[in-house]
């Protein structure tokens, strides 16, 4: 089963299939809104760390809280464990390939965030839904809309179960284990009782919760890695222009690092930085359509903040440091590399402390944020009362996730994301005509800057 399991994903992430869409998909958008997410980001981010909300407009929580729901479910093992095993299989240039899915994958979220609001609808409990399952059904329209629709909401109802389940509270138990001996049955509890509290409360709680855990966790983790990059200055000049020309050139075998050409660097590079900001794979729409607000545009440009933040900033934090101290050749990888990185800088065990406590805090925010994306699919898929039965299917997997072996697990949950990817995408260069001239329309108004304006 494994292997087959493999031989798929291997397939679905390859060259010839998804790295290529995704990438594709993003420059594309990026033309065809003329660069929307470089020369509106500073405005963008104001919106959404300094305004936060707005005070009129149809949502249940503020724009800020759907930032942190989105950046919760993103911010997760993939800034720590995969940032390292890019690395140590595709060498210091896969760090470049990383930030090329972040800059062309914000106007890919950008899209997918517009759709998202533009398209919600309201729930038989009050809630707004919305999020890929809705722009397809209703956007895209017809059989075909429907079918890609409901494709989707199945793969994210099944892919929250692995890569925003299982997969985090694994990491979190084994991480806890490694570093302080505690049973990983006894961290599993933990985790899901205290996951339970929150998830049990739907999108309100989640988004409570999210909007103050998730800055201290990014800052706490931030500060940890300047704190080794500054360490290593004079080495910062020679690891920024080895990700650069390895980025192009492969990376020669040294010390523990078997070697790897631009093929590998672009493919593992592309596929992790994917997996850590979601960008493409439609799951920002889901958190984007909760919030308050009367214009999709002004919600997009908060939504797409979010992988300015997980790939440019918190990604690049990990990357920087695995290369200035060189850890990158010795042979390690995943977390125990960026464990490794963090030694290197930190006195006696406060690298290892510091990175359990950073990826502790990003699975679990993650185990939150993919809770609230696979009850919105649920309701797609068969309305509101089999919301409450899937959050408590959930929350028992998040203990089951701690005493089991996941490699198979972790396989298929790579297949589900990316075949979520397949549809959404399908959906984003549809609908891309529809997000850009209404785009236009709203930017052509002198008072686009005016928070209570509606867009139309």
């Amino acid at each position: 089963m494994q292997e087959i399991l493999s031989t798929i994903s291997d397939f679905v992430w390859g060259p010839f299939l998804l790295i290529p869409l995704l990438l594709l998909t993003g420059l594309y958008l990026t033309i065809r809104l003329r660069g929307l997410q470089f020369h509106r980001l500073f405005y963008a981010l104001w919106l959404a760390l300094v305004r936060r909300k707005e005070a009129t407009g149809v949502g249940d929580i503020t724009h800020y809280q759907a930032l942190s729901t989105a950046l919760a479910a993103t911010v997760g093992v993939g800034n720590i464990a995969g940032v390292a095993t890019a690395i140590h299989l595709g060498g210091p240039g896969a760090l470049f390939w990383m930030w090329m899915t972040g800059l062309v994958g914000m106007a890919t979220k950008y899209c997918e965030a517009f759709l998202g609001v533009r398209f919600r609808r309201t729930d038989a409990a009050g809630e707004q839904s919305g999020g890929p399952m809705f722009y397809l059904t209703y956007g895209v329209g017809g059989r075909f809309g429907v079918t890609l629709g409901v494709l989707f909401a199945v793969f994210g109802a099944l892919a929250a179960f692995g890569i925003g389940n299982m997969v985090q509270s694994n990491s979190v138990a084994d991480a806890i284990n490694a570093q302080w001996g505690v049973p990983m049955w006894l961290t599993g509890l933990i985790i899901t009782v205290l996951a339970a509290v929150v998830i049990l409360g739907g999108i309100k709680s989640i988004g409570a919760v999210t909007s103050a855990l998730v800055p201290v966790m990014i800052i706490f983790y931030i500060a940890g890695a300047l704190w080794i990059i500054l360490a290593n200055l004079g080495n910062l000049p020679g690891a920024l222009a080895l990700v650069f020309t390895d980025a192009f050139t492969g990376t020669a075998a040294t010390g523990g690092f078997a070697g790897a050409g631009v093929l590998l660097a672009i493919r593992y590079g592309v596929a992790r930085g994917i997996f850590s900001n979601e960008s493409g794979l439609g799951t920002g729409g889901i958190a984007a359509a909760a919030a308050k607000t009367n214009s999709p545009v002004r919600q997009a440009l908060v939504s797409m903040t979010q992988t300015f933040i997980d790939t440019l900033i918190v990604v690049t934090m990990t990357g920087l440091t695995i290369v200035v101290t060189g850890a990158w050749t010795s042979g390690e990888t995943g977390a125990p590399l960026t464990t490794k990185a963090f030694s290197h800088g930190l006195p006696g065990e406060w690298g290892g402390i510091v990175v359990t406590v950073g990826l502790v805090f990003f699975a679990f925010s993650t185990l939150l944020g993919w809770a609230y994306y696979g009850e919105r699919c649920m309701d797609r898929l068969f309305g509101r009362p089999a919301v409450m039965p899937y959050r408590l299917l959930f929350i028992v997997l998040i203990f089951v996730g701690t005493v089991l072996e996941l490699q198979t697990v972790w396989t298929f949950s790579d297949i589900m994301n990316g075949l979520m990817a397949l549809p959404n995408l399908v959906g984003l260069l549809l609908l891309s005509g529809l997000v850009v001239r209404e785009t236009r329309v709203y930017f052509a108004r002198p008072d686009w800057k005016d928070l209570t304006a509606e867009a139309h």
